[in-house]
């Protein structure tokens, strides 16, 4: 019996509702992400265009409609649909017809949102992206309200929920050795990409309560997710809501985007309509049975499944297993992960800029401060999952290493010897709001959390090193690394 059959399939036409409105609110958030920043990202004039990366790739490495037209008009139009759908989604007028119907919104909206990622490069390489495209992949064999749901489709959204929890604990278990000695937490909530003001609290909790924490983690993510399959509706529902519990605990701690969002979605079908009518009061028309057409492409999709199931699962059990990886283009069955290894120390760049004519260190240096990512220490962290800022993101992953590994900060940095209104849109302030900068410099320093808050100051830092040198559109070397980047037009 498969997790799902204890239940009549029409009680399960509430968990279908539930799971494709919170889906469609995950998709309106991804492309209102994608509306405020893809363009100053990946744009024509972007820091990584998407125009040179299609010069390098091919199709089949990267299915997107892009390939047909990457301006930013045909951009921004795309985004803009991909929108007005999540809302039509969202607002249930896409099930209100037949199954085709809904089909068809789901599947447009899968494509939409493919041709993003599939050329987003380090911007879209998130595991929150290919979960979102896994899902919604699998939504468009759902059908419209007026049939009964496909158990089959519900439990294959249990065996991405199983995979993204399992996964992320398997990780763990080969990954850093804090996981082991339970250790972790006393370094996550510091140096996880982007700290929430609970963050700084929840560091300075006693280290016993922090171990109890990470043992917790282990519980969730090892044994609990076996239990999705079991035949009895109990033993679902109370491991759906140790899931949701789990994730919360994540949403309150940190700024993970929409990870843990669109986890707490793929819980709902282990909930069946008895227990979600007590919380969504709504009345509905006995569901008919399917189509042959829809229980034909449902045994399709099952078997497609299951044969590109194979290698994510020998991933989960593989001594080398990778993190949030996809096995082909289309990101139909993907492997997932998370903070397998856990950074000890908070390394932050801190851009800054002069109207010095010699950029020495006794110039009068400006900060560029970011939207999320700790600049000055005295601004409180912020709150904005669901939301993504991509590239405070991205600067956290470039303080980690030297900036030849991460050569599009070097576009940024000449966008900001420009004074470029779109990419300073990606900033929380412009310290040079009459004219352009004459020098840019990247410094990297050492962040923790103070001890105490009675100065007012969330961080302590000190500087560590110089990570970019003062650099001007005038200097001729700066000029050929961006020409040769393809930057310079």
């Amino acid at each position: 019996m498969t997790s799902l059959e204890a239940g009549k399939p029409s009680s399960y036409w509430l968990t279908r509702l539930c799971f494709q409105r919170a889906l469609a609110a995950i998709y309106l958030i991804a492309f209102i992400i994608a509306a405020n920043q893809y363009i100053p990202l990946l744009g024509e004039h972007g820091l990584l265009p998407v125009r040179l990366f299609l010069q390098r790739a091919s199709f089949w490495d990267a299915p997107s409609l892009f390939w047909l037209d990457c301006t930013d008009r045909f951009l921004t139009a795309a985004i803009w649909f991909g929108m007005g759908l999540s809302g039509f989604a969202l607002a249930g007028l896409s099930e209100r017809r037949n199954t085709l119907f809904s089909a068809s919104v789901w599947a447009l909206l899968w494509l939409l949102y493919l041709s993003l990622v599939n050329v987003g490069q380090v911007f879209y390489g998130f595991g929150w992206e290919t979960i979102l495209l896994e899902s919604g992949f699998l939504a468009i064999f759902l059908g419209s309200s007026n049939t009964k749901p496909p158990r089959i489709v519900l439990n294959l959204l249990l065996w991405v929920l199983f995979r993204i929890i399992f996964g992320a604990g398997m990780i763990k278990l080969r990954g850093d050795p804090c996981w082991r000695d339970l250790t972790c937490l006393y370094y996550h909530y510091e140096t996880q990409p982007l700290p929430n003001p609970l963050s700084w609290y929840l560091h300075h909790l006693p280290h016993l309560w922090l171990k109890t924490c990470v043992l917790f983690t282990h519980v969730v993510e090892l044994i609990v997710p076996w239990f999705l399959f079991a035949p009895w509706r109990k033993i679902r529902i109370i491991a759906g809501l140790l899931m949701v519990y789990f994730q919360l605990t994540l949403i309150i701690s940190g700024n993970l985007s929409w990870l843990n969002y669109i986890t707490i979605a793929l819980c709902i079908p282990c909930f069946d309509g008895a227990l979600l009518g007590r919380i969504v009061r709504i009345r509905h028309p006995e569901p008919t049975a399917s189509s042959l057409a829809h229980r034909i492409a449902v045994y399709v999709l099952l078997a497609l499944v299951l044969v590109l199931s194979v290698q994510p699962s020998i991933n989960l059990f593989s001594r080398y297993q990778a993190m949030n990886a996809s096995f082909e283009p289309f990101h139909l069955v993907n492997t997932y992960g998370a903070f397998g290894s856990i950074t000890r120390d908070r390394y932050e760049i801190i851009i800054e800029g002069t109207d010095a004519e010699v950029p020495s260190d006794t110039a009068p240096w400006r900060e560029y401060e970011f939207k999320g990512k700790p600049g000055n220490p005295r601004r409180r962290p912020c709150i904005v999952s669901p939301y993504h800022w991509k590239l405070d993101w991205q600067m956290w992953f470039a303080a980690m290493s030297d900036y030849r590994h991460h050569p599009w900060i070097l576009n940024l940095i000449a966008k900001l010897l420009a004074n470029d209104p779109r990419t300073l849109g990606l900033l929380a302030n412009n310290p040079f709001p009459h004219a352009p900068p004459k020098f840019v410099r990247a410094e990297l320093y050492l962040y923790h959390f103070t001890d105490s808050r009675a100065d007012g100051a969330w961080w302590k830092r000190e500087p560590v090193a110089h990570y970019l040198p003062p650099l001007s559109l005038d200097d001729s070397a700066f000029q050929q690394i961006l020409q040769e980047q393809g930057w310079l037009q």
